[in-house]
Formats: structure tokens, sequence, C-alpha cells
């Protein structure tokens, strides 16, 4: 009760000048038909409070992302011979993009090569000896060590055969890594190396960055509070989803609508430390390449109502020193008054008629009451009376205006 009327004080004293200068202008006015009545009723138009289903939007700031964004890393070292790729335009997956000079690596491709034949040839010979001893020390013709000796040698070689094969195959791996090609088809970035730069794998191998933009993310954030409150009103039915959740439209820096709409694909369980918000992400088809990684965009959600809401004109809400307050129609002792009511808003709605430009009220309003929403420039103390204008009466005579003769 006490923060009412500190209330209804802050906003008294909002008008109580101009009231006084207003009563003295009237005093002033000695053939004036209210000189010494008083200013009269402020006229104003009032909104009967109705509840209804409000759909509700929210708006954000996002920001366009690759559904996968890569960094294209050289595997092996060398020196960058030639990019084979225009910066910024599409690239298929496979596509070389970068060639290293090669012939190193073609010359241990041709060494691994050459010890494999010699590792095959040993292992031939070893083959033939052990196909040698083996009769011989199975008849007792030469001692069982001889032949566990060539066993031995022919198991070693065909050991090192497999060494010198496994040798071949990376070395031919590592040239086939001398053409840097794209592991995903999508966007390329600005190069990093030019030709002459050298890469070393496992260091300084950066050599561009490539994205998949279709589908592309947006990433955008919801603070604790609003993110909180969000997902309380869902729980207790305060805010209906739609079954499929959200929708999510975008517009560009310079207001366009995207024109496809998208759904929200991912959001957080938990807030950023740093920010003390909740990361969340919508998806969206881009064939057409219309959204760039990196760019600033809206994020408009819609696709949420909330049942049995309270809204009213948003030039019916009023500023105080104590926060927002609407007048409300007051009867008492036979007359009609404008009484400041306190009140919490929500979000901003978009109705039609009256309630084209409208604040939903959380807190301070109740069905059925009456909100001014045309007048309160006249409203100079509250309490004040006031008289309805329902657009039927008479224009009331300015004060001090001479009453038609009678007829």
């Amino acid at each position: 009760m006490k923060k009412e009327t500190d209330f209804f004080r802050a906003a008294g004293l909002l008008g109580a000048g101009l009231l006084a200068l207003a009563l003295a202008g009237c005093g002033q006015d000695k053939g004036g038909e209210h000189a010494n009545g008083g200013m009269p009723p402020a006229a104003v138009k009032v909104l009967t409070v109705t509840p209804q289903e409000v759909p509700v939007h929210y708006d954000y700031v996002g920001q366009v992302a690759g559904s996968r964004e890569i960094e294209v890393r050289a595997r092996v070292t060398g020196i960058v011979e030639k990019r084979l790729y225009e910066e910024g335009q599409r690239i298929k997956e496979g596509q070389v993009m970068f060639r290293l000079d090669a012939a190193p690596y073609r010359a241990r491709v041709a060494a691994a090569d050459a010890q494999l034949d010699q590792a095959k040839a040993q292992l031939a010979q070893a083959e033939r000896e052990y196909a040698r001893v083996k009769p011989l020390a199975d008849a007792e013709a030469a001692s069982r060590k001889e032949a566990d000796d060539a066993q031995s040698t022919r198991d070693l070689a065909r050991a090192a055969v497999k060494a010198a094969e496994a040798q071949l195959q990376q070395a031919q791996i590592d040239l086939g890594y001398t053409d840097v090609r794209a592991p995903l088809g999508g966007v390329a970035g600005r190069a990093l190396k030019v030709e002459g730069s050298l890469a070393v794998a496992g260091g300084d191998s950066l050599l561009t960055t490539l994205a998949q933009t279709d589908p592309a993310y947006v990433n955008f954030g919801v603070g604790e509070v609003e993110y909180l409150r969000t997902r309380d009103e869902i729980a207790r039915g305060a805010l209906k989803l739609d079954p499929q959740g959200f929708l999510v439209k975008l517009k560009g820096s310079d207001g366009a609508e995207f024109p496809r709409s998208g759904r929200l694909g991912f959001q957080d369980y938990k807030a950023d430390t740093s920010t003390g918000a909740f990361a969340l992400r919508a998806t969206f088809d881009n064939k057409d390449g219309k959204l760039s990684p990196g760019q600033f965009v809206r994020v408009l959600l819609s696709g949420a109502t909330r049942p049995d809401a309270i809204a009213v004109p948003q030039r019916a809400v009023l500023d105080s020193p104590n926060g927002k307050f609407v007048y409300v129609i007051a009867e008492a002792e036979g007359k009609t008054l404008a009484q400041p009511r306190p009140v919490k808003l929500g979000e901003w709605a978009q109705l039609g008629g009256e309630l084209g430009n409208a604040w939903v009220i959380r807190e301070g309003l109740k069905a059925g009451e009456r909100v001014i929403v045309d007048g309160m420039a006249r409203i100079f103390v509250p309490g004040s009376p006031v008289q309805i204008d329902d657009g039927s009466a008479p224009a009331q005579p300015p004060a001090g205006a001479a009453a038609p003769a009678a007829q």
C-alpha cells in the first residue's frame, strides 16, 4: 500500500506546477463558465481491458556461420608451388587447392620402392636356403641348428619385406599429400600462404579456411534472466509454443528479410560464463549463398502465444520516477476519476485496431478495467475528474467563450 501511495505522490508531482498555472489562468477569466468552478473534467478516451491470445515475437542480434568450418592445412612439409583455386569461390570436395614441391617425396617413393625390391630378393634367397637345409636336417645329413638358422633368416626376410612395403606406402601417402585437397565442398577463404612459402607439417601448416555454407548456421544469445523466465513460462503454460518450436526469420543490416525461414537446432544447456547468455543456433537452407559467414543479422523468433494476455496501446503507458504506469478509470462519490496504476511490461505486440502497437502487461491490470488511451496530457493531478469521450458528445467550447444564444 505504501509503495502505491508513493507512486501516486510521484505521479502527482509531474503535473502539480502545470495545474497551478492552469488554475491561475482560469481565475483571471472572470467571464468564463469555469471561472469559479475550477478546471472542467478532461475529455478522455478509454479502452476496456479484455484478455486475449497474443502472439509473442522476440528480436535478437545474430551472426552467420558455416555449418562446417575447417582449416585446410599441409600434412607434409614443403614449399608451396602453386595455388589452384580462386579465393572466395565455391570449392568441390576433393578439389586440389594447393600443390607443394613434390620432388623430395617422389625421391622417397623411389628409395622405398628400391628397398622393397632388395627385401624381396633377400626373402627369395632365404626361402631357397631354407628349402635346401630343411630336407637335409630331416635326414640328419645336416644339423638341426642349421635348419633353425635358415628358418629364422627366412622369417626375418619376410618381416623385412612387410616393413619395406609399409615404408613404400607411407612414402606414396606423403607424395599424395603434396596435392592439398578440399576435405569438403564449400566456400574457400583467403589464402594464407603464397607461392614460395614454406608450409611446415605440425607447425606453420595453415594454408586457408573452408566453410560449408549450405546449410548455414545463425548463432545468437539470449540473456540468462529472459531465457530462464521464458523456459518457466512455457513449463507452466503461460506461454504456448508451436509443436515444431520457434519459427526463425532473418533481416539483414539493410532491413531486407531473408526469403526463407529456419528452425532452432541447438540450445545450450549452460550459460556462457563471460557473457551470462545462453547460446542458441538456427539452421537455414542456403543453396543460393545469400548468407555469408560472419554476417550480422537480426534474428526474429515467432510461433509463441500468450493465452489470456492483457495488452494496452503503447501510447497509454506513461513514465514516472518510479517506473511505468497507466491511468485507469475509478468511480468515487459519483465522480469519474483518473487514477495512476503502476504496471510491469511484457513484450511488444501488433494486434490491429486500437492495439496496432501495444504492450503486453504482465502485472498491474485485470480484465474489465478501463484504461485511458487518449487525453492523458490534460490530466494534471492523479485522481482528477475526467469525462469519457465515446465519440458522440459535442466538443466543449473553450473556457471564456460566449454561450450560443437561446432560440
